[in-house]
Protein backbone atom coordinates (compact mmCIF):
# COMPACT_ATOMS: atom_id res chain seq x y z
CA UNK A 1 0.00 0.00 0.00
CA UNK A 2 1.26 3.54 -0.73
CA UNK A 3 2.21 5.53 2.33
CA UNK A 4 -0.54 7.67 3.71
CA UNK A 5 -0.11 11.39 3.37
CA UNK A 6 -0.02 13.26 6.65
CA UNK A 7 -3.22 15.10 7.39
CA UNK A 8 -3.18 18.86 7.02
CA UNK A 9 -3.27 20.22 10.50
CA UNK A 10 -4.94 23.42 11.49
CA UNK A 11 -1.55 24.97 12.23
CA UNK A 12 -0.16 24.03 8.82
CA UNK A 13 -3.29 25.36 7.11
CA UNK A 14 -3.13 28.68 8.94
CA UNK A 15 0.59 28.96 8.21
CA UNK A 16 -0.04 28.42 4.50
CA UNK A 17 -2.85 30.98 4.47
CA UNK A 18 -0.69 33.50 6.32
CA UNK A 19 2.21 33.00 3.91
CA UNK A 20 -0.10 33.47 0.92
CA UNK A 21 -1.58 36.63 2.44
CA UNK A 22 1.89 38.01 3.14
CA UNK A 23 3.05 37.28 -0.42
CA UNK A 24 -0.06 38.92 -1.86
CA UNK A 25 0.40 41.95 0.34
CA UNK A 26 4.03 42.36 -0.67
CA UNK A 27 3.12 41.99 -4.35
CA UNK A 28 0.30 44.52 -4.03
CA UNK A 29 2.58 47.00 -2.29
CA UNK A 30 6.05 46.48 -3.79
CA UNK A 31 5.57 44.95 -7.25
CA UNK A 32 2.42 45.89 -9.13
CA UNK A 33 2.41 49.66 -8.38
CA UNK A 34 5.62 49.91 -10.45
CA UNK A 35 4.94 47.11 -12.98
CA UNK A 36 4.15 49.49 -15.81
CA UNK A 37 2.35 48.11 -18.86
CA UNK A 38 2.50 49.67 -22.33
CA UNK A 39 -0.90 49.00 -23.90
CA UNK A 40 -1.09 49.01 -27.70
CA UNK A 41 -4.32 49.55 -29.60
CA UNK A 42 -5.76 51.27 -32.65
CA UNK A 43 -7.65 54.54 -32.39
CA UNK A 44 -10.03 54.89 -35.34
CA UNK A 45 -11.12 58.45 -36.02
CA UNK A 46 -13.64 59.76 -38.54
CA UNK A 47 -12.15 62.27 -41.00
CA UNK A 48 -8.56 61.42 -40.07
CA UNK A 49 -6.18 63.12 -42.54
CA UNK A 50 -4.40 60.57 -44.71
CA UNK A 51 -1.02 61.93 -43.58
CA UNK A 52 -1.83 60.83 -40.02
CA UNK A 53 -2.80 57.25 -40.88
CA UNK A 54 -0.41 55.03 -38.92
CA UNK A 55 0.94 57.81 -36.73
CA UNK A 56 1.19 57.12 -32.99
CA UNK A 57 -0.34 58.89 -30.03
CA UNK A 58 0.76 58.07 -26.48
CA UNK A 59 -1.55 58.76 -23.55
CA UNK A 60 0.00 59.36 -20.13
CA UNK A 61 -2.27 59.97 -17.16
CA UNK A 62 -2.30 60.43 -13.40
CA UNK A 63 1.40 60.84 -12.67
CA UNK A 64 0.56 62.01 -9.13
CA UNK A 65 3.99 63.50 -8.56
CA UNK A 66 4.45 63.79 -4.81
CA UNK A 67 5.40 61.88 -1.71
CA UNK A 68 3.66 58.63 -2.67
CA UNK A 69 5.18 58.10 -6.14
CA UNK A 70 8.87 57.49 -6.77
CA UNK A 71 10.55 60.07 -9.01
CA UNK A 72 12.86 57.35 -10.37
CA UNK A 73 9.84 55.24 -11.34
CA UNK A 74 8.30 58.17 -13.24
CA UNK A 75 11.58 58.97 -15.00
CA UNK A 76 11.87 55.33 -16.10
CA UNK A 77 8.30 55.53 -17.44
CA UNK A 78 9.24 58.66 -19.40
CA UNK A 79 12.24 56.82 -20.86
CA UNK A 80 9.99 54.02 -22.10
CA UNK A 81 7.75 56.56 -23.83
CA UNK A 82 10.71 58.14 -25.59
CA UNK A 83 11.67 54.72 -26.93
CA UNK A 84 8.28 54.61 -28.67
CA UNK A 85 9.12 57.80 -30.63
CA UNK A 86 5.49 58.98 -30.52
CA UNK A 87 4.10 61.51 -32.94
CA UNK A 88 1.70 62.90 -30.34
CA UNK A 89 1.76 62.77 -26.53
CA UNK A 90 -1.18 63.70 -24.31
CA UNK A 91 -1.37 63.89 -20.53
CA UNK A 92 -4.90 63.50 -19.16
CA UNK A 93 -4.68 65.05 -15.71
CA UNK A 94 -3.53 64.70 -12.12
CA UNK A 95 0.01 65.84 -12.69
CA UNK A 96 0.56 66.09 -8.91
CA UNK A 97 -0.89 65.06 -5.59
CA UNK A 98 -0.75 68.48 -4.02
CA UNK A 99 -0.15 68.70 -0.27
CA UNK A 100 2.39 71.53 -0.06
CA UNK A 101 4.18 73.99 -2.38
CA UNK A 102 7.25 71.72 -2.32
CA UNK A 103 5.33 69.30 -4.57
CA UNK A 104 5.43 71.82 -7.38
CA UNK A 105 9.20 72.20 -7.01
CA UNK A 106 9.42 68.42 -7.24
CA UNK A 107 7.14 68.43 -10.29
CA UNK A 108 9.34 71.00 -12.06
CA UNK A 109 12.35 68.69 -11.71
CA UNK A 110 10.50 65.56 -12.81
CA UNK A 111 8.73 67.23 -15.73
CA UNK A 112 12.02 68.56 -17.09
CA UNK A 113 12.36 65.02 -18.48
CA UNK A 114 8.79 64.70 -19.78
CA UNK A 115 8.61 63.01 -23.21
CA UNK A 116 7.12 65.04 -26.03
CA UNK A 117 5.59 64.07 -29.34
CA UNK A 118 7.25 64.86 -32.66
CA UNK A 119 4.09 66.57 -33.92
CA UNK A 120 2.46 67.82 -30.73
CA UNK A 121 2.14 67.45 -26.95
CA UNK A 122 -0.99 68.48 -25.05
CA UNK A 123 -2.32 68.18 -21.51
CA UNK A 124 -5.23 68.87 -19.20
CA UNK A 125 -5.65 69.23 -15.45
CA UNK A 126 -7.25 66.79 -13.03
CA UNK A 127 -8.93 67.27 -9.68
CA UNK A 128 -5.70 66.83 -7.70
CA UNK A 129 -4.10 69.61 -9.72
CA UNK A 130 -6.50 71.98 -7.91
CA UNK A 131 -5.20 71.18 -4.43
CA UNK A 132 -7.41 70.44 -1.45
CA UNK A 133 -11.14 70.22 -2.13
CA UNK A 134 -10.31 70.57 -5.85
CA UNK A 135 -10.97 74.33 -5.83
CA UNK A 136 -7.67 76.23 -5.48
CA UNK A 137 -7.38 77.92 -8.84
CA UNK A 138 -3.99 79.51 -8.16
CA UNK A 139 -2.52 76.04 -7.64
CA UNK A 140 -4.12 74.85 -10.87
CA UNK A 141 -2.61 77.80 -12.75
CA UNK A 142 0.83 76.94 -11.37
CA UNK A 143 0.46 73.30 -12.42
CA UNK A 144 -0.66 74.34 -15.89
CA UNK A 145 2.47 76.47 -16.12
CA UNK A 146 4.61 73.45 -15.18
CA UNK A 147 3.03 71.52 -18.06
CA UNK A 148 3.72 74.37 -20.45
CA UNK A 149 7.37 74.67 -19.44
CA UNK A 150 7.73 70.91 -20.02
CA UNK A 151 6.60 71.38 -23.62
CA UNK A 152 3.06 70.13 -22.96
CA UNK A 153 0.46 72.69 -24.06
CA UNK A 154 -2.31 72.90 -21.40
CA UNK A 155 -5.83 72.95 -22.83
CA UNK A 156 -8.32 74.39 -20.35
CA UNK A 157 -11.75 74.46 -21.99
CA UNK A 158 -9.94 75.22 -25.24
CA UNK A 159 -9.01 73.45 -28.45
CA UNK A 160 -6.12 73.52 -30.86
CA UNK A 161 -5.18 71.95 -34.18
CA UNK A 162 -2.04 70.01 -34.97
CA UNK A 163 -1.38 68.63 -38.47
CA UNK A 164 -5.09 68.38 -39.24
CA UNK A 165 -6.07 66.76 -35.93
CA UNK A 166 -8.18 68.72 -33.43
CA UNK A 167 -7.30 68.36 -29.73
CA UNK A 168 -9.90 69.68 -27.28
CA UNK A 169 -9.29 69.81 -23.53
CA UNK A 170 -11.87 70.10 -20.76
CA UNK A 171 -10.90 71.50 -17.40
CA UNK A 172 -11.58 69.15 -14.51
CA UNK A 173 -15.17 68.08 -13.86
CA UNK A 174 -14.95 68.79 -10.11
CA UNK A 175 -13.14 72.12 -10.45
CA UNK A 176 -14.60 75.64 -10.37
CA UNK A 177 -13.32 76.15 -13.93
CA UNK A 178 -15.28 73.31 -15.50
CA UNK A 179 -17.02 74.83 -18.54
CA UNK A 180 -17.40 72.13 -21.21
CA UNK A 181 -19.84 74.12 -23.31
CA UNK A 182 -17.02 76.55 -24.19
CA UNK A 183 -15.26 73.85 -26.18
CA UNK A 184 -17.83 71.17 -27.03
CA UNK A 185 -20.25 73.61 -28.66
CA UNK A 186 -17.46 75.02 -30.81
CA UNK A 187 -16.05 71.78 -32.23
CA UNK A 188 -15.76 71.92 -36.01
CA UNK A 189 -17.75 69.51 -38.15
CA UNK A 190 -16.22 66.90 -40.45
CA UNK A 191 -12.87 67.00 -38.67
CA UNK A 192 -10.87 64.40 -36.76
CA UNK A 193 -11.24 65.27 -33.07
CA UNK A 194 -9.82 63.95 -29.81
CA UNK A 195 -11.32 65.33 -26.61
CA UNK A 196 -9.39 65.04 -23.35
CA UNK A 197 -11.39 64.90 -20.12
CA UNK A 198 -9.81 63.74 -16.87
CA UNK A 199 -13.06 62.42 -15.36
CA UNK A 200 -15.03 60.10 -17.69
CA UNK A 201 -18.31 61.06 -16.01
CA UNK A 202 -18.31 64.10 -18.29
CA UNK A 203 -19.27 61.75 -21.13
CA UNK A 204 -22.74 61.37 -19.63
CA UNK A 205 -23.55 65.08 -19.46
CA UNK A 206 -26.73 65.70 -21.48
CA UNK A 207 -26.96 68.02 -24.44
CA UNK A 208 -23.23 68.49 -25.05
CA UNK A 209 -22.14 65.47 -27.07
CA UNK A 210 -24.99 65.04 -29.56
CA UNK A 211 -22.97 66.08 -32.62
CA UNK A 212 -19.63 64.66 -31.51
CA UNK A 213 -18.15 61.74 -33.45
CA UNK A 214 -14.84 60.51 -32.16
CA UNK A 215 -12.92 59.61 -29.01
CA UNK A 216 -12.58 60.99 -25.51
CA UNK A 217 -9.37 60.17 -23.63
CA UNK A 218 -9.77 60.06 -19.84
CA UNK A 219 -8.04 58.91 -16.67
CA UNK A 220 -8.97 59.54 -13.02
CA UNK A 221 -10.16 56.05 -12.04
CA UNK A 222 -6.76 54.29 -11.84
CA UNK A 223 -8.87 51.29 -12.87
CA UNK A 224 -9.89 51.11 -9.22
CA UNK A 225 -6.25 50.27 -8.29
CA UNK A 226 -7.35 46.98 -6.71
CA UNK A 227 -9.67 44.59 -8.53
CA UNK A 228 -10.68 41.20 -7.12
CA UNK A 229 -10.72 38.45 -9.76
CA UNK A 230 -14.06 38.24 -11.62
CA UNK A 231 -15.46 41.19 -9.65
CA UNK A 232 -15.63 44.92 -10.34
CA UNK A 233 -13.28 47.22 -8.42
CA UNK A 234 -14.86 48.06 -5.04
CA UNK A 235 -13.79 51.72 -5.12
CA UNK A 236 -14.24 53.95 -8.17
CA UNK A 237 -14.35 57.78 -7.94
CA UNK A 238 -17.03 58.10 -10.65
CA UNK A 239 -20.83 58.17 -10.74
CA UNK A 240 -21.03 55.76 -13.65
CA UNK A 241 -19.54 52.59 -12.21
CA UNK A 242 -19.07 50.98 -15.61
CA UNK A 243 -16.29 53.49 -16.28
CA UNK A 244 -13.42 51.43 -14.90
CA UNK A 245 -10.62 51.20 -17.48
CA UNK A 246 -10.34 50.60 -21.20
CA UNK A 247 -12.74 51.47 -24.02
CA UNK A 248 -16.47 52.16 -23.67
CA UNK A 249 -19.09 53.42 -26.10
CA UNK A 250 -21.18 56.27 -24.72
CA UNK A 251 -23.22 57.12 -27.79
CA UNK A 252 -23.47 56.56 -31.54
CA UNK A 253 -20.01 57.10 -32.98
CA UNK A 254 -18.66 58.19 -29.59
CA UNK A 255 -16.23 56.25 -27.42
CA UNK A 256 -14.09 56.91 -24.37
CA UNK A 257 -10.78 55.31 -23.42
CA UNK A 258 -9.99 55.36 -19.70
CA UNK A 259 -6.31 55.01 -18.92
CA UNK A 260 -5.34 53.21 -15.68
CA UNK A 261 -2.74 55.84 -14.88
CA UNK A 262 0.95 55.72 -14.09
CA UNK A 263 0.98 56.83 -10.46
CA UNK A 264 -1.14 56.25 -7.39
CA UNK A 265 -2.53 57.92 -4.30
CA UNK A 266 -1.55 54.98 -2.10
CA UNK A 267 1.16 52.56 -3.16
CA UNK A 268 -1.15 49.61 -3.72
CA UNK A 269 -2.35 47.96 -6.91
CA UNK A 270 -3.77 44.51 -7.46
CA UNK A 271 -4.86 43.15 -10.85
CA UNK A 272 -4.77 46.74 -12.18
CA UNK A 273 -1.27 47.42 -13.46
CA UNK A 274 -0.25 51.02 -14.16
CA UNK A 275 -0.56 51.87 -17.82
CA UNK A 276 0.72 54.00 -20.65
CA UNK A 277 -1.32 53.65 -23.84
CA UNK A 278 0.21 53.75 -27.30
CA UNK A 279 -2.46 54.31 -29.96
CA UNK A 280 -2.00 53.89 -33.68
CA UNK A 281 -4.20 56.37 -35.52
CA UNK A 282 -6.43 54.89 -38.21
CA UNK A 283 -9.35 56.24 -40.23
CA UNK A 284 -12.77 55.08 -39.07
Amino acid sequence: MPPRRPAITRRRFLTSVGAAALATGLYTWRVEPHWLEITYRELRLPHLPSDLNGRTLVQISDLHIGQQVSDDYLLSAFARVRELRPDFVVHTGDLVTFDSPSVQTQAEKVMADFPTGRLGTFGILGNHDYGSNWNLTHIAHANAAILARAGCLPLRNTLTESHGLIFAGLDDYWSPNFAPEKVLRNLPHNRAIIVMSHNPDTCDLPGLWDDFQGWVLAGHTHGGQCKPPFLPPPLLPVKNKRYTAGAFAFGPGRQVYINRGVGHLLQVRFNVRPEITCFTLRPA
